[in-house]
Formats: C-alpha cells, structure tokens, sequence
C-alpha cells in the first residue's frame, strides 16, 4: 500500500496530511505556529517562531516516517509567510538539513490552483460555478472556477494575521478599529469580480473551519461535521462584533475548538464577510479540505 504525505506551511498554521493508496486519511494535523507574525513585507521570522515551526517540522517528519514516508519524498508546500520573510531560503536550508523535509516557497497562482482542488474534497458542488475562498495568516486567496475547473484567481494581500497586526493589536478593539478593518478589506475587495448566478463560495483553512465550528455550536474540533457546514454572511458579522467586544479569555472561550486562533478570528470572520459581499453571496460552505489535499491530488496521490 503506497502512503503519501503533505505539509503546508502557513504565515499562521502548520499542516500536515497523510493518506494511503486509496486516500483514506491515516493521519491529518493542524498547530498553529504564527511564522508569519510580526514579519511585515521582507522582514525576518521571528526567531521563537523559527524555532516553534522546526520543532514541529521534526515531528511531523518523524510521524510521516512512522506511517511510511521519508522525509524527503514528503510534499512540503509554504505560502505567503515564506513569499514575504527575507531569511526564507535560509529557513529553509535548516529545516532540510536537521529534518530531511525539502520545503518550497509556491507562488500565489500555485498556492491558489492547489487550494482550489483541496476545497471540493468529499463535498458534492456539482459542476456549475464556485469560489472558493483560501483564507490565511497572510493573504487570501479567491478563486472562481466551473466544476472543477479553476477559472480565474485573485490574490488579496489581507489576511487574518496582517489584519490583526494592522488594526487590532491590543487586548481591547473599539468600534472605529473595526471600522477601518472593514474598510481595508472593502477596498482589498474591490480587485473581486462579482460571482455569476448560482454560484457556491467554499471556505478552506483554519479561520474559516473554526468560525463554522463556532456556529455549529461546538466545544472540541470535529471535522466530519465542520466539512460542508453552511456560514452566512450575517453569522460572520455577528461573529466579528461579538469578538470586538469580548475580552482574550471570552475570544478564546468562544473558539474553544482552537483557541490559539481566537486573537485573530474577528480580522477573519471580517475578510470573510467582506469577501461574500463584493461577491454578491450570502454565505458560505467551510471545507476542511484546502492547500494540503490540492497538494496531494496535484501529484496524482489523491
């Protein structure tokens, strides 16, 4: 039985997913580092943050091996953290050198494409119009697509990390800090071409999946019943005002299903609200496919 594995490397989560010949799931992971805090456009990781993501590349490393892949025939993708650190290549070099791993920095396109063919996994679209919407720590990708043929891409540079670092740093945000978070992302929106009749958003990544677990109501992360869950629009608005208000414990309450997340969930549930506007849809499916399953079906493994 051939096993196959992928990591994404995210400006805010590391990933990993490894799946057998048949592409039954042995083992799918998610932490969430923050590579890309604090780095800005062509700063330097972090060096606790460096130092978090090659502890957890070790390990990741270890558990693919354990189930049948060596670290270097893992498919090891990084995104808009990596596009944007200046000291990325040389990250990199460590990460090969002490784990075997060989990761390379995708251009937005690829890191689009490659999202685009994650989202749709196990969910039933059909063959008329998406978009799919790749929220992460750094940028967000949309993409229009027919069936499962990408159509176009756009790349919006807001992502949840960015935002937050921007306009809502400190333990307390006011209304008008949430104000001009809305307006960044209106005018970041504007690059967006409305979405054509019946067309179905698909929300990929770890901001997304958390806020539909919020909805659903749940305390502890349960993918089977996030994948395919419905978010409106108006639920994302909710969210983003009740965090506003909440204090860092309450965030963090309320996103008990990954509460590491909970500082940046209110820029997330905004760029996703914001999103679903300029594209003329009033919610949205969470997939808890996205780039890691685009990354595996890509190489004919899935």
């Amino acid at each position: 039985m051939s096993v196959s594995a992928a990591i994404d490397i995210g400006s805010n989560s590391l990933l990993l997913t490894v799946v057998d010949g048949e592409g039954r799931v042995l083992h799918d992971e998610a932490v969430v580092v923050g590579l890309g805090k604090g780095l800005g456009d062509g700063g330097r990781f972090r060096p606790d943050r460096a130092a978090f993501a090659l502890a957890l590349l070790h390990r990741y490393a270890e558990r693919a091996a354990a189930l049948g892949v060596r670290p270097e025939d893992v498919l090891v993708c990084a995104t808009s953290g990596a596009r944007r650190a200046s000291d990325a290549a040389e990250f990199f070099a460590k990460v090969t050198a002490e784990t075997g791993l060989r990761p390379r920095t995708i251009s937005g396109e690829e890191e689009a494409e490659l999202a685009f063919l994650g989202a749709a996994r196990g969910l039933n679209l059909g063959d008329g119009p998406r978009v799919v919407i790749d929220l992460g720590g750094g940028s967000t990708e949309v993409v229009h697509g027919l069936g499962d043929t990408m159509v176009s891409r756009v790349s919006l540079e807001i992502g949840s990390v960015r935002l937050t670092e921007a306009f809502a740093a400190g333990d307390e945000v006011s209304l008008a800090q949430l104000d001009a978070l809305r307006a960044a992302v209106e005018a970041a929106c504007a690059a967006l071409s409305p979405a054509p009749e019946g067309a179905v958003a698909v929300a990929v990544a770890g901001s997304a999946t958390t806020l539909a677990a919020m909805t659903l109501g749940l305390t502890t992360y349960d993918g089977a019943k996030v994948h395919g869950a419905r978010v409106s629009r108006d639920a994302l608005r909710g969210w983003a005002e009740r965090l506003r208000v909440a204090s860092p414990a309450e965030r963090a309450q309320l996103a008990a299903v990954s509460p590491e997340r909970a500082p940046y969930l209110m820029a997330g549930a905004t760029v996703l609200a914001g999103v679903l506007s300029r594209l003329g849809l009033d919610g949205l499916t969470a997939s808890d496919g996205g780039l890691r399953y685009g990354i595996l079906r890509a190489a004919g493994r899935l």
